[in-house]
């Protein structure tokens, strides 16, 4: 089994802060080391999900570390918190399927986090299609993935 690649308590502390100032915050899941390839201006803690190619199956590291981010989302601590969990897409494939998949990406990661009894209230599924990538190749691997941001209401 895939164990995970921070504590619910890393997750907690590092977004508590953020809360509080009502800011708003990108979060990668993945590995350290992926998130530190990453290009993104979140910080301090940064958390991205990949996927396969014309997939919305969530990887088993992905799970682990999910199960992670929904016990940092049951803390009281972060109760006032909302999560728009963004779904991507590379650019192979046409626009209306990228924009479907993204949907379904979005999709399987909320489903996910409300399995494992995330309030409803604190999760929004979005799909954004191949319109944002995050590597300058938009056929690179990386654009395929679920980014997840804290805003607080």
């Amino acid at each position: 089994a895939a164990k995970p690649d921070f504590t619910a308590e890393a997750v907690v502390g590092s977004l508590v802060d953020q809360v509080d100032l009502g800011s708003s915050r990108a979060i990668c899941i993945g590995t350290q080391s992926e998130c530190a390839q990453a290009k993104t201006d979140a910080k301090p803690f940064d958390m991205m999900l990949t996927f396969d190619l014309d997939s919305a199956q969530l990887l088993p590291q992905a799970k682990a570390n999910l199960r992670i981010v929904a016990e940092a989302l049951k803390d009281e601590r972060l109760k006032k918190a909302t999560f728009h969990i963004k779904g991507h897409t590379d650019s192979r494939g046409a626009s209306e399927h990228n924009q479907s998949l993204s949907d379904l990406r979005a999709k399987s990661v909320s489903n996910f986090l409300l399995g494992l009894d995330v309030d409803p209230s604190q999760v929004v599924a979005i799909g954004l299609g191949e319109s944002a990538p995050r590597y300058p190749d938009p056929r690179d691997p990386g654009n395929r993935r679920v980014e997840l941001s804290l805003s607080v209401e």
